[in-house]
């Protein structure tokens, strides 16, 4: 995430701490949740990640963004918690920032916190983008804000799935509040 887009994100995440909870659907090692994590800190709310830290299709060997040190030695799986898990004790964020792991459409399934953010950044493909979309976004309280990440409207420029949900959301009556490099914010 460019410094710039994580600040947009930032700042959608102080607006939304005001009427609920922060999520966000995809942490990998935590970056995004530094940004969240320290508006939720600011506003004395929580962000909760989901995410079940093995890495989306894009992130496994073979494939452009594969980084070696993320498989874990004993099982040969992607396994990003540790290095997440560094990210927020570094930020300071232990207290503000939950973990809950596991599949992103299984955890909607029986979540009933409101939210007032939900930031869409798993896996990029169509299926699971729109996974996490129908997933969540029922959670956002009124005035609530959706984020999303990679919304790219040339296909060249990456995954088709998070350009799908932006279609979608706008379809499903979602407002633009704001864009900044790929990211997009909408209000419910």
């Amino acid at each position: 995430m460019p410094p710039d887009e994580g600040l947009a994100l930032h700042d959608a995440g102080l607006e939304a701490a005001r009427i609920g909870p922060l999520l966000e659907i995809g942490t990998y090692c935590g970056k995004s949740a530094v940004y969240l994590g320290a508006a939720a800190s600011e506003r004395k709310t929580v962000l909760y990640t989901i995410d079940h830290h093995q890495g989306s299709e894009e992130m496994q060997p073979d494939w452009e963004h594969h980084d070696a040190e993320l498989v874990d030695a004993t099982t040969g799986r992607m396994n990003s918690f540790p290095f997440f898990q560094r990210t927020v004790v570094d930020a300071g964020l232990e207290d503000t920032v939950v973990a809950v792991i596991g599949d992103s459409p299984t955890i909607a399934r029986h979540w009933t916190t409101p939210l007032g953010l939900v930031f869409v950044d798993g896996a990029h493909s169509e299926e699971p983008a729109m996974a996490d979309y129908e997933g969540w976004a029922p959670k956002l309280v009124d005035g609530g804000l959706l984020a999303i990440h990679d919304v790219f409207e040339d296909p060249r420029d990456g995954g088709r799935g998070p350009f799908r949900v932006y279609e979608r959301a706008k379809h499903d009556g979602f407002a633009d509040v704001s864009a900044c490099g790929s990211l997009r914010v909408l209000r419910r």
